[in-house]
């Protein structure tokens, strides 16, 4: 099963309204499409640490600049989920930070 398989049916460990930052303000350079994931991490600052997270995108992709509400599945699962969940908010880094997500359930579908 391919990584964009699984994350078609894959059921969200939480929920996140999630911003990308336009390419000018330091984000993305392309679309995101079904299948892009990226570390996760709880604090912007020092020292960065992360979890691998991927948001559950439908096959409508996500544009720089663009605020979408997402599920999320991690690479450690619960853990990952359970420090996100905690921490109420993370950012998504790809070489910088590239977004933001507030936390706004435990695992719903996404709206």
């Amino acid at each position: 099963m391919s990584r964009e398989d699984f994350l078609r049916t894959a059921q969200p460990e939480l929920v996140a309204d999630v911003t990308l930052y336009p390419t000018a303000s330091g984000g993305r350079r392309s679309t995101a499409f079904l299948g892009w994931g990226c570390p996760c991490c709880v604090s912007n600052k020092p020292p960065i640490v992360g979890y691998d997270g991927w948001p559950l995108l439908d096959e409508t992709p996500l544009n720089p600049g663009d605020r979408r509400r997402l599920g999320f599945v991690f690479l450690s699962s619960k853990e990952a989920a359970d420090v996100m969940r905690a921490a109420g908010k993370f950012y998504l880094w790809e070489g910088g930070f590239i977004g933001e997500a507030v936390v706004v359930a435990e695992g719903d579908a996404a709206e």
